[in-house]
């Protein structure tokens, strides 16, 4: 490989002279490489880019996701990104977001879709928020029976077994229409 290629988690440039850019991270003190490609130092934006022949999808702040949620903890829940603002991404990437200030015993369970908004990035993990009313849980089952469930105000019913239960729902819950598919 050439002088310039690099490989996930090596150093690039420090954060005070450059910023990250395309599948580059912020670890607080050196922005690093997300993926093997070539170091591209673009002087006059004063970015640090990796430049990779697949192009890996790696959310920006400020993004829209929409994902699988992989794991439900305490305080957070991890989610799978499939879609970053409305387009399809093949690298499954996950991201983080907290659920401390949240006041629901469930906020989401595993296998729900979930839409979030990338927060930021830090020690290589990608934060998001699920605060806002349009983001939220998009697609669930009922947990008891996993049949099909309606919104009910701030909670969700399952059709089959009259279960009711907690989510953090989005604004387009039950909507088919979140995405934009492949044309």
């Amino acid at each position: 490989m050439s002088e310039n290629a690099t490989y996930p988690g090596e150093k690039i440039a420090s954060i005070e002279e450059y910023e990250a850019g395309y599948n580059a991270f912020d670890d607080g003190d050196m922005v690093r490489a997300a993926t093997i490609g070539q170091k591209d130092i673009d002087k006059t934006t004063r970015t640090a880019n990796i430049n990779h022949p697949k192009n890996l999808s790696i959310p920006k702040v400020g993004d829209v996701v929409i994902g699988t949620v992989a794991a439900v903890m305490s305080s957070m829940i991890a989610v799978s990104i499939d879609y970053i603002n409305g387009n399809p991404t093949t690298s499954k990437v996950e991201c983080v977001c907290s659920t401390r200030n949240i006041r629901k015993r469930n906020i989401a369970l595993v296998n729900d879709i979930a839409k979030l908004k990338i927060l930021n990035h830090l020690n290589g993990t990608i934060h998001a928020t699920i605060d806002e009313s349009s983001l939220g849980i998009l697609f669930t089952k009922c947990r008891k029976c996993g049949g099909k469930v309606v919104p009910m105000r701030d909670a969700i019913k399952c059709t089959e077994c009259s279960w009711i239960d907690e989510r953090k729902l989005s604004a387009d819950f039950g909507k088919s229409d979140f995405v934009k598919l492949r044309e």
